[in-house]
């Protein structure tokens, strides 16, 4: 029906268009000519603006921005061109605009451009013109390149260390300082204890050699960058590293802990539970569910979170097929369709459907007990009042403040496995439709 109608209306304005008239004052009426070629629209730049930090939150090209990344620390020494374009390609359809990638990357069999050091990084202009052309696929597709300069973890004081660090700094920021869709992740799975000098000149390299883009610092797993950079200027928003087991109360501490700092900065999890991995990389245990991805991004994002970052465990390191590493399986090819990574589009829909960037976590609007561990019910509540989302992670039943949204309250249960609304009445007292998890969203 809408195709049928919006034909119509395309029809109904080139026949307006070719019968259009013009009467000059005391003149003969005249029929304006049609070019019998289609005028083509110009196509819109795709090219993302710079990101830029606006409190608690990012932004680009003056308006708010919701982080939805993936990770894919290969991509950059290990597919060939064609293989980044069907990559990028899947993700950007399913609605993610940031990749996390790796610059020197030992690990899922991806190529180091390096002869010892990063003194030696330059000599492999093959690799950095690679790189080049993956940036620019990016761009093409409206997408940013969260790079980590180097893997910190087994990579600092050999590849990297605190002497050649300034001036690996310098050459990244001389060659891609003025991508706008560019933005760094300094460490790479790695605690900064006793290092923070080391990453502190790589940033003044990159700084020195005239760019402005953000930079953060990707630690190792249960960890927040906010243990060693709170008040550091280089670091521009905070990351934290959930990990790949079912720790719940480790993971709901790094989320206060790093809302919490101060000064305050955005922040997001930059490595949650992978989708398909196996529970604390023992196979006997398991594999992650897309139940689990789901729950550490809404856990995140309502607990503050400027975004959040999706992972499969296959396409990480462009697994062929087979046992990757880590205990990987399958193919990286067939886990870009894990369930998950369809499913994050909704939670992007959601928040770019509201003022998100006026939202706090609001655990006082619970009245009711909000359980723990995969039960731990949470809530976000714009400043202003003008929405509440709660999320229950396994349908728990709870109970709000209905004085948290200003004025006539309608509700919704989103169903964050399809994005679907579906209008409930607003009170005090909500039940989630099944034992699932569910999202509440209450508006005036």
């Amino acid at each position: 029906m809408l195709l049928t109608l919006g034909l119509a209306m395309s029809l109904g304005a080139l026949a307006a268009a070719a019968l259009s008239v013009w009467d000059p004052p005391g003149g003969t009426r005249q029929v304006a000519s049609v070019s019998a070629e289609p005028v083509e629209e110009p196509e819109p730049d795709p090219t993302p603006s710079r990101m830029e930090i606006d409190g608690r939150f990012l932004a680009a090209g003056g308006a708010p921005m919701f982080w939805l990344g993936d990770t894919a620390w290969a991509m950059l020494g290990k597919p060939d061109r064609d293989d980044i374009a069907r990559y990028l390609d899947a993700r950007r359809d399913q609605g993610f605009n940031v990749i996390q990638t790796v610059a020197i990357f030992p690990q899922g069999g991806a190529r180091r451009p390096i002869d010892g050091d990063v003194g030696t990084v330059a000599a492999h202009e093959d690799h950095w013109a690679g790189v080049d052309d993956a940036i620019d696929a990016a761009a093409e597709r409206g997408m940013y390149l969260a790079i980590h300069p180097v893997w910190g973890d087994d990579q600092t004081g050999s590849v990297v260390t605190e002497d050649n660090a300034r001036a690996y700094g310098r050459f990244l920021g001389e060659r891609y300082g003025d991508r706008d869709n560019v933005v760094w992740t300094l460490g790479g799975d790695h605690p900064a204890d006793g290092e923070e000098g080391l990453w502190g000149e790589l940033a003044a390299g990159l700084d020195e050699a005239g760019g402005t883009q953000l930079k953060t610092y990707h630690p190792r797993g249960d960890e927040t960058s906010a243990t060693w950079f709170a008040g550091t200027d280089w670091l521009d928003f905070h990351m934290i590293q959930g990990g790949h087991c079912l720790r719940y109360g480790i993971r709901a501490r790094l989320l206060e802990q790093t809302y919490a700092a101060q000064p305050a900065k955005p922040f997001l999890d930059g490595e949650p539970i992978y989708e398909d991995h196996p529970y604390c990389w023992e196979r006997d245990r398991g594999y992650s569910t897309a139940t689990d991805v789901r729950r550490d991004a809404w856990w995140a994002v309502l607990g503050g979170a400027a975004g959040h970052t999706y992972g499969a465990h296959a396409v990480w390191q462009f697994n062929d097929g087979g046992d990757g590493e880590l205990g990987a399986r399958g193919s990286w090819t067939d886990a870009l369709e894990l369930p998950a990574a369809g499913q994050m589009r909704h939670l992007r829909e959601l928040m770019e459907s509201l003022p998100f960037h006026l939202g706090e976590p609001a655990p006082s609007v619970l009245t009711s007990d909000l359980g723990s561990g995969a039960e731990r019910v949470v809530a976000n509540r714009a400043s202003d009042g003008s929405y509440l989302l709660v999320y229950s992670p396994s349908g728990r039943e709870f109970t709000v403040d209905s004085s948290a949204v200003t004025g006539p309250a309608r509700a919704y249960w989103v169903d964050p496995r399809t994005g679907e609304r579906t209008q409930t009445g607003a009170g005090a007292d909500y039940a989630p439709p099944s034992d699932e998890d569910w999202v509440l969203l209450v508006t005036p």
